[in-house]
């Protein structure tokens, strides 16, 4: 029998396949997980509600500057979480993604908990393909996202790494 949180999900999942969600959600969302963020004092997203969610604080590639981007995981099983770059099926990557590539030291807060992690892009065949079934094993129909944006998606696997990483 499926659990309320899975019916949840797949319930949702498909809305947010919708060309009317990947057009809204990208200019909704973030605000919203701002002032939710900011009200609990980053304990809460508004994603998280359905999917296990993160803070990723990453260095600007270009500007140096701390930039937060809120993002869905799943974990790894290895201890660390794996994160894709699947920008609403946009057809460029996501600018975090340029950020890890550039500086692959970040930190990483889930429910206000930040912690220092080394990224590294997934690129071997196999190791993609394992992420992707972690990934939709969460949340069914997610790879879509890269059939429909045209590119290959970037997934990052971030593990607990050096002290020095920024701090959320």
């Amino acid at each position: 029998m499926a659990s309320p949180l899975q019916l949840a999900r797949a319930v949702v999942a498909p809305v947010t396949r919708t060309r009317a969600f990947r057009a809204v959600a990208p200019v909704l969302l973030p605000p919203a997980e701002r002032v939710l963020a900011s009200c609990t004092r980053g304990r809460l997203q508004l994603s998280a509600l359905l999917v296990p969610s993160l803070v990723l604080r990453s260095t600007g590639a270009r500007s140096g500057e701390p930039r937060d981007t809120y993002l869905m995981y799943t974990p790894d099983g290895q201890g660390g979480v794996i994160v894709a770059g699947t920008a609403f099926a946009r057809s460029r990557h996501p600018a975090w993604t340029y950020n890890l590539l550039a500086h692959p030291d970040a930190t990483i807060s889930v429910r206000g908990r930040p912690t220092p992690v080394r990224a590294t892009l997934i690129e071997d065949d196999d190791e993609r393909e394992a992420a992707w079934a972690r990934l939709e094993s969460q949340w069914p129909g997610y790879r879509a996202y890269e059939r429909d944006s045209g590119r290959t998606v970037r997934l990052f696997r971030l593990q607990p790494g050096p002290a020095r990483a920024n701090r959320c």
